[in-house]
């Protein structure tokens, strides 16, 4: 058994939760941003893909990742279609609170990561130690469940105290979270070894793609098809099929199916697909749990991570109630559920193509002025979906549908919403690959999205559990209260109805956008401060180098030799004549013509540089620090070359380190 944790880099991918809010069908979002080896930030802000790079190398590779994003992303989506299920019971907004702890995982996954990262068997792999039982305790919850699910639905449903089996829903799914966000956690770091180098920007593509489509499935395509209106309107009525009481899938028949699929592909991935960690490189720094954790420990400590965190753990309290209430109101006031969930189709290509033109603004100093901007603006759009919700029944028809310019006015509001969440999603991403200390940039950003997530998390929990207490119904018999359950079903038991008489959505819409308009001039200077911060503002420095060496092993210890002093004369005539004949080297340098030339490496992977510019030294730092730091000298083309030397022309390079017999014979 291993134990060792590997640092991440900003080369390594680094993919958090995002939670960008989704008013009409609230999604919890699990996809990460990967940090792409480049110092753009822009890059860092969106899949990329290498000017280089030859996805055919590795197309089997690149499959496999798409099809663990997408299986990890169907449990997400199945999830994410319970309050909209358990809210057409009747469910308490305290209840949904509840169920919303379900999707805290994705958010506290950087607790365990490093234990998942750093504890794995050799001989089997470091990915696959984890990845293999963790999907097949997946696939056996679904199937076991898919036995069980419509009970738990239906004694939710007609119990008269559903509170117990609320907890249970909760329980099961927050497991199922928990499962997923450790594959999660396996899959991002097998990317990094199962892919080439110069393909290794294709893993934030896979992620994306793969896990955005899997949240579809178990979402968007689970609640259309379990509807029976959808499946009797746009299915059975064209088909002129006999119309039923039932969708063409069931809650139990769809988390079978996919139990079956995580159970068979499991065990193929297991048999037939074998981890070799091509780029491992014992010289880079693989810490241990205990170093992990005062590594972050250390960063959170620094003044200006602990401004950003307390930023990042309010700002989302002035559209908290917007982002977590309005589609459960929709579906009190008549809206279906499959139908809440369909708005969500047309508005796929415009979350695909907004952070690629937002990011395209993001390359400057000051990336949060756009963050800054937009933040009135999604106040607002609170204000007008409240309005919206608040005359959504004056659209319905007399048989309880709704028309399609009324669908029409939700997607274009919903679009609009969506500009300014990416908006600020985008420039908070740039701003964290600016900022992000280069020598941890992977778990830096880890710990910052961590923060932002839970700024989400909390604040939604807390408004869904607020609304039980600002809520007041009378009944409509006599006019008494309906505050408790008994008092509700002492109502009905006398025939009558408990009435809504204030509306706690409207309140807490209220109250959020006031907290946010005061929360906006309170850190507004904030915000623009830390911008102007030096970068050494946000680095560890000499807090890292302790760490480095303590790891490292390097030695701490007084040198014994000592210079001469004063040093003999001839020292100084020498020193002249290096420094002359540095200069003139560098002006023959710099006079030579700079063109496209191809590095060839001994494994036969060929780089590009430019000829007279691009160095031996440049090219081990591409490929990995320990590396650089380990490598004594370089030999190009057959001929012993100093790492500082520009090459001259197409070459072969071989790097040799310290611990080479050639190197160690050089080094002495």
């Amino acid at each position: 058994m291993k134990s060792r944790y590997r640092l991440k880099t900003k080369s390594a991918l680094n993919k958090e939760d995002t939670s960008q809010g989704k008013p009409f069908i609230e999604k919890k979002s699990t996809i990460d941003t990967a940090s792409l080896p480049s110092s753009s930030s822009s890059l860092l802000i969106m899949p990329s893909i290498p000017k280089r790079s030859d996805w055919r190398k590795d197309k089997c590779n690149i499959s496999l990742l798409l099809f663990l994003y997408l299986l990890q992303g169907v449990p997400l989506g199945m999830a994410a279609s319970i309050p909209l299920i358990i809210q057409t019971y009747g469910t308490s907004w305290s209840q949904q609170a509840t169920f919303s702890f379900a999707f805290w995982p994705f958010s506290l996954k950087l607790l365990w990561a490093p234990i998942v990262d750093a504890l794995y068997i050799k001989r089997y792999g470091r990915r696959k130690t984890w990845l293999i039982p963790v999907q097949y305790l997946i696939g056996l919850v679904m199937i076991i469940l898919s036995y069980h699910i419509n009970d738990i639905l239906l004694t939710t449903k007609t119990s008269t105290n559903n509170q117990p089996h609320i907890y249970f829903l909760t329980s099961i799914f927050f497991g199922l979270s928990f499962l997923a966000a450790t594959q999660d956690i396996c899959v991002d770091g097998w990317a990094l070894s199962m892919l080439s180098r110069e393909n290794v920007g294709w893993a934030s593509i896979c992620n994306s793609v793969g896990q955005t489509a899997g949240y579809f499935l178990g979402n968007v395509v689970f609640l259309a098809f379990e509807s029976k209106d959808f499946a009797n309107r746009y299915v059975r009525q064209p088909l002129n099929m006999e119309l039923q009481s039932t969708g063409l899938i069931t809650f139990s028949g769809f988390l079978l199916f996919w139990g079956i699929i995580f159970v068979i592909s499991t065990t193929l991935v297991a048999l037939l697909k074998h981890e070799i960690d091509e780029y491992y490189d014992p010289h880079d720094p693989h810490f241990g749990l205990t170093e992990t954790y005062k590594v972050l420990l250390k960063v959170f400590r620094l003044p200006s991570v602990r401004s950003i965190a307390l930023i990042l753990l309010t700002a989302k309290i002035g559209f908290s109630a917007t982002d977590a209430m309005t589609g459960l109101e929709l579906i009190e006031r008549g809206v279906a559920k499959d139908s809440l969930a369909l708005l969500a189709i047309p508005l796929v290509p415009l979350q695909i193509i907004l952070p690629f033109l937002i990011s395209k603004y993001m390359t400057g100093k000051k990336p949060l002025n756009i963050y800054i901007k937009s933040y009135p603006f999604r106040l607002l759009l609170g204000i007008i979906m409240a309005i919206f919700v608040y005359n959504t029944p004056t659209f319905q028809n007399y048989n309880k549908t709704f028309p399609w310019y009324y669908y029409t006015l939700a997607i274009v509001i919903y679009a609009i919403h969506q500009i300014f969440v990416y908006n600020m999603f985008v420039s908070q991403m740039a701003f964290f690959a600016q900022v992000s200390d280069p020598k941890i940039g992977g778990t830096y950003m880890t710990l910052l999205n961590t923060l932002s997530n839970l700024g989400s998390n909390w604040i939604s929990t807390t408004v869904l559990y607020a609304a039980d207490y600002l809520t007041w119904k009378t009944c409509s018999l006599g006019g008494s209260q309906c505050k408790t359950a008994v008092e509700e079903n002492n109502c009905h038991i006398l025939g009558g109805v408990c009435d809504l008489s204030i509306d706690p959505y409207y309140i807490e819409i209220s109250i959020c956008i006031i907290a946010g308009i005061i929360w906006f001039l309170w850190k507004y200077q904030t915000i623009i401060r830390l911008q102007y911060l030096p970068i050494s503002a946000w680095q560890l420095n000499k807090s890292w180098q302790k760490i480095q060496r303590q790891y490292m092993a390097e030695s701490e210890t007084k040198p014994t030799l000592t210079e001469l002093n004063p040093p003999p004369d001839y020292v100084s005539q020498r020193i002249k004549i290096w420094e002359e004949l540095k200069t003139k080297y560098q002006n023959y340098v710099a006079s030579q013509p700079q063109v496209d030339i191809t590095i060839t490496l001994p494994d036969g992977k060929k780089l590009p540089g430019k000829s007279w510019k691009t160095t031996p030294n440049e090219i081990a730092q591409g490929i990995s620090q320990g590396l650089a730091a380990a490598t004594v000298i370089a030999k190009v083309n057959g001929e012993l070359w100093d790492l500082d030397r520009p090459f001259e022309k197409d070459s072969s390079l071989e790097l040799i380190k310290f611990d080479d017999e050639q190197g160690s014979f050089l080094f002495e």
